[in-house]
């Protein structure tokens, strides 16, 4: 019979983001469980094998899968998620990295949480204890704004749109621009949009107190992310509004801005002073 160990109980460790030009296989952040994988026998990694080749095999055509491999004890769930702006090309190159780095960056533990700049994977064995899809995971922040007064308030319209578009049945993923500001979000793809629309929301008050001023910021919860960017010159490449389905067999490849950040942390309430700072 194994432990339960809640998720919040993760070894967590930030790797911040790379200062260099934006790549959707740039690690964003870990999360390892502190207890092994005990597999004489070999079972776990045997499903675990196939947990990541099936995930591998979807992304090549979907940009959310999730699947359990084994039966009852033995069984380990696991899933991918791929940024809703990503094309099928660039999903697979972003998912295939992860199971590699999986091994690399956790070894063998009984749950693992991995995020890169485009995509995500996790997986976890039997019996362990889930956690509030609202729970912040991962946190960073730019730097202040110096560019006067107001820009509180237009971050906050640009979030009130953000809010709007992906409550509205919009697939889970939702960009848009407002007044220098470009803002995305984006929901694990097996929320309903009611819960979606809840997760992002609490994304979004996270980052107006987390981040305050700050020019940029990403908020992680559990099932939910949203990114905010200020170009005080407006905003490059300027993109439409858009939204784009979790589960798309098919999407036009576009870039997102992520730009530096000043401040980063992988934050569990369970353990206040566990979040680290660049």
């Amino acid at each position: 019979m194994h432990t339960q160990i809640p998720f919040l109980l993760l070894f967590l460790i930030m790797i911040p983001l790379m200062k260099s030009a934006p790549d959707n296989t740039n690690l964003v952040y870990k999360g390892c469980a502190k207890q092994s994988l005990q597999d004489p026998n070999g079972v776990y990694s045997s499903a675990l094998s196939a947990i990541f080749g099936t995930l591998i095999q979807q992304s090549s055509k979907l940009k959310f899968f999730k699947t359990t491999s084994g039966s009852g004890q033995a069984s380990i769930s696991g899933l991918f998620q791929c940024r809703g702006d990503l094309s099928n090309l660039d999903c697979y190159t972003c998912v295939s990295r992860l199971p590699i780095l999986m091994d690399k960056l956790c070894g063998k533990t009984v749950a693992a949480r991995l995020q890169l700049l485009g995509c995500y994977m996790l997986y976890e064995v039997s019996g362990f204890a889930q956690i509030s899809g609202m729970e912040m995971l991962y946190k960073t922040c730019g730097s202040s704004t110096n560019g006067g007064g107001g820009f509180e308030e237009r971050r906050d319209s640009a979030f009130s749109a953000l809010e709007s578009g992906i409550g509205n049945g919009n697939g889970g993923f939702y960009t848009t621009n407002y007044e220098s500001l470009y803002v995305l979000g984006q929901c694990q793809g097996d929320l309903g949009t009611s819960d979606c629309g809840e997760c992002v929301k609490s994304a979004v008050q996270r980052a107006e107190v987390e981040c305050g001023r700050s020019v940029s910021g990403q908020i992680y919860l559990h099932r939910c992310f949203v990114s905010y960017s200020y170009y005080p010159n407006g905003v490059p490449n300027p993109k439409k509004s858009s939204s784009s389905s979790s589960s798309s067999s098919s999407s036009s490849s576009s870039s997102s801005s992520y730009p530096s950040s000043s401040s980063s942390s992988y934050t569990s309430p369970s353990y206040a002073s566990s979040g680290m700072t660049s």
